[in-house]
């Protein structure tokens, strides 16, 4: 593993802590402030410093240093978490992911000085009160005056100067009626660098907790050839003051694993025998009086509670991503070559052999198996908002309070990327013209404080992802004013349908802003909106209610690769529908169908009354001379317009398909979701049934228009 492997590694990490700080910060803010929500916030951050000191990102470690020396005062209970607390730390935590976003992209450190003001006077306001412990000792200075090149005076700044006889009796005298101070032990085992770590960084932090090294074990270091770089030779042990408790040293050691061996007490003054080429720490129980271990969590024994029985560990790979594109990539070639070879041997005669159903199930499994891969909790989307809800209540004064629903539920990771961008715009469009402001709600007799709500559920194979607000819904008059007055609706139209006004608001350089802000104004937002999710092979409705809020609602795929469909025949084409909406299928006698004006026939199933969308006039063909009942008709669920029935000439198979984008390598095309290559080799579309179905619904008049 290089050095690339290991950043890349620890960005990940970083990405990873900064959404538990987050929501640990969150939790705070709804009221959950025990002990576990604060330890994670604290483990989060110093996470970051440990990573940050030791791939010698001196901003980020500096910063880090200041925002951790505060949650530790919180920890240890000396600064009380109150609202205003928690407003800063969050916005401590925006400064901390604009700093891992610039040594991510190797731009300069942002501007930090105030935040770091502000956490620097909360922490040394500790020390003030008097009625805490001895006021923590200042941050240190940057790593960048330090010359890292020069270890002779890094190991110097590290030691000291001697300690004086008379300085050292000072130091009891002072220390009377205080708890004594206390040995610690510090060994680095082999592969204690192996990730970037610098042991030199731990031993700064111990002696800015007030630490003196006493004794450096020079024991097994070797000849200047047998050197090895990636070893861990020296040793050391240190008196810490009896007022640092020793959960705080060993947080220092939480970034390490299990390659640093940490003793406490009398077990410090007496370490193990060293061997003269280090080995890796054996995994072995500590002893009953004090810990003696070297894992994350190296904790006095007194603290310690009893163990537990061992358990399985969950362990986990990190992949890159490109690799995990290929491997999909070639799932679905598998999946189109099985298909292709289940159509040769059927025109032989020969699909109903045992190993070709064996084949199918294989491929299935490992398609199942490797888009499981790629799914990913929209947690991690929904987890940015409450940022983006800060800082629009900086620049519009509206507070939003957040309601999340089901941020468990899954879906592929390139569906969740791009994702990102649309929810963007739909949250600042939801509290820049959603939202009223405080003093509106009060007069309305709502509470100031706005409800925005985000929810996601799996239904019927696809992701529904709600975007709600509490506020004013939409002003269905002043939409339909500012189109005619921008020329996108024709002033003779007057009997636009509420749902045909709400959808204005996605026409291309709509917008209802009085004046451009960076928040809105010049009606990209919505257009860009509609275009990404189209994109992604989804639809967006408006549900709006006038004087209680606007919801916006977005139907996706679970993946964009691979789905299952049922293959029918259209005249001289082949379609897929896919499964997810197909209900049943049926033969229609003539008593079923009854009709409705002059175009529409209806299909009655079981006393319910289902439009019929005749496929083959919509693909451009015409209708055939016999009767409906000649055809097979396929009852489909839609998200709007509940189930329809789509008549087709008949139903040839069932099986996978590989999705692939019609815009990417033509153009978009209405009523097709997308196109995929069928066993015989042939480009068949994918019916995009609930557009069929809509239009069919708002326009009686469709299928004769068709043909």
């Amino acid at each position: 593993m290089n050095g690339i492997d290991i950043q890349a590694i620890f960005f990940d990490e970083c990405e990873e802590s900064l959404q538990a700080a987050e929501a640990g910060l969150d939790a705070c803010k709804a009221g959950t402030q025990d002990s576990e929500t604060i330890n994670a916030i604290f483990r989060a951050v110093h996470s970051i410093k440990g990573g940050a000191g030791a791939f010698g990102y001196e901003a980020l470690a500096s910063y880090t240093h200041v925002f951790e020396n505060l949650l530790g005062d919180v920890r240890e209970g000396t600064v009380p978490v109150t609202s205003d607390l928690v407003d800063m730390l969050l916005l401590a935590l925006d400064s901390l992911r604009d700093h891992v976003e610039a040594v991510r992209g190797g731009t300069a450190a942002p501007d930090d000085a105030a935040i770091k003001a502000r956490l620097a006077e909360a922490h040394e306001n500790v020390g003030k009160g008097g009625d805490t412990v001895a006021a923590a000792p200042a941050p240190a200075a940057a790593p960048a005056a330090v010359d890292m090149d020069d270890l002779d005076a890094l190991l110097d700044d590290l030691l000291g100067p001697d300690p004086a006889p008379a300085a050292s009796e000072a130091r009891a005298e002072d220390s009377a009626g205080q708890a004594e101070d206390w040995a610690l032990y510090v060994c680095p085992q082999a592969g204690a660098m192996d990730n970037g770590s610098e042991p030199l960084l731990w031993l700064r932090e111990l002696v800015e907790l007030g630490g003196a090294c006493v004794k450096c074990d020079e024991s097994v270091l070797p000849q200047i050839d047998e050197l090895d770089p990636n070893e861990g030779y020296l040793a050391w042990t240190f008196t810490m003051p009896g007022s640092v408790e020793r959960e705080k040293v060993a947080d220092i050691f939480d970034f390490v694993g299990e390659q640093c061996l940490v003793l406490y007490g009398a077990e410090a003054l007496n370490p193990p025998a060293r061997a003269r080429r280090v080995a890796a720490p054996e995994a072995k129980a500590p002893p009953a009086a004090t810990a003696a271990t070297a894992t994350v969590s190296t904790k006095p024994a007194a603290a310690a509670p009893t163990p537990a029985p061992a358990a399985p560990a969950a362990q986990s790979i990190r992949i890159d991503l490109g690799k995990l594109d290929q491997l999909i990539d070639g799932v679905g070639e598998l999946v189109i070559a099985q298909a292709m070879l289940a159509q040769r041997l059927s025109n032989e005669g020969l699909a109903h052999f045992e190993e070709l159903a064996m084949l199918e199930g294989l491929v299935r499994d490992i398609q199942e198996r490797a888009m499981a891969f790629r799914a990913q909790p929209i947690s991690s989307v929904f987890s940015r908002v409450p940022r983006l809800l800060r800082e629009l209540a900086t620049s519009t004064g509206k507070h939003v309070k957040l309601v999340v629903a089901g941020e468990t539920t899954e879906l592929d990771k390139t569906v969740i990327e791009r994702l990102s961008e649309p929810l963007t715009h739909l949250i600042r469009n939801a509290v820049d013209h959603g939202i009223e402001s405080p003093e509106d709600r009060r007069a309305a007799g709502k509470d100031a404080e706005g409800t925005l709500t985000l929810s996601a559920e799996q239904r019927a194979g696809r992701i529904v992802i709600r975007i709600g607000d509490d506020g004013a819904g939409i002003n269905r008059e002043k939409v339909l004013a500012k189109a005619i007055e921008k020329g996108i609706v024709d002033p003779e139209l007057h009997n636009l349908s509420d749902e045909e006004i709400d959808n204005l608001i996605f026409a291309p350089g709509f917008s209802t802003a009085a004046q451009v802000s960076s928040i809105s104004g010049r009606g990209v937002g919505m257009d860009v909106v509609r275009q990404n999710v189209k994109e992604l092979g989804g639809r967006i409705t408006i549900e709006s209610r006038p004087g209680q809020g606007t919801d916006f609602v977005l139907a996706l795929p679970l993946t964009l690769a691979i789905s299952d469909g049922m293959i029918v025949q259209v005249g001289d084409q082949s379609l897929v529908i896919p499964l997810t909406h197909v209900v049943e299928s049926l033969s229609p006698t003539e008593t079923e169908i009854k009709g409705m004006g002059r175009n529409i026939r209806m299909l009655n199933v079981r006393g319910q009354f289902l439009p019929i969308v005749p496929l083959r006039q919509l693909t451009g063909g015409t209708s055939p001379e016999e009767g409906l009942e000649q055809g097979v008709l396929v009852v489909v669920e839609t998200e709007r317009c509940g189930q329809a029935a789509l008549l087709v000439d008949a139903i040839i198979d069932q099986r996978q398909f590989v999705i692939k984008s019609l815009d990417t390598h033509y153009r978009s095309v209405d009523g097709v979701a997308g196109a995929t290559i069928l066993g015989n080799g042939r480009v068949a579309l994918i019916v995009d049934v609930d557009r069929l179905v809509l239009d069919l619904s708002k326009r009686p008049h469709a299928a004769a228009e068709a043909a």
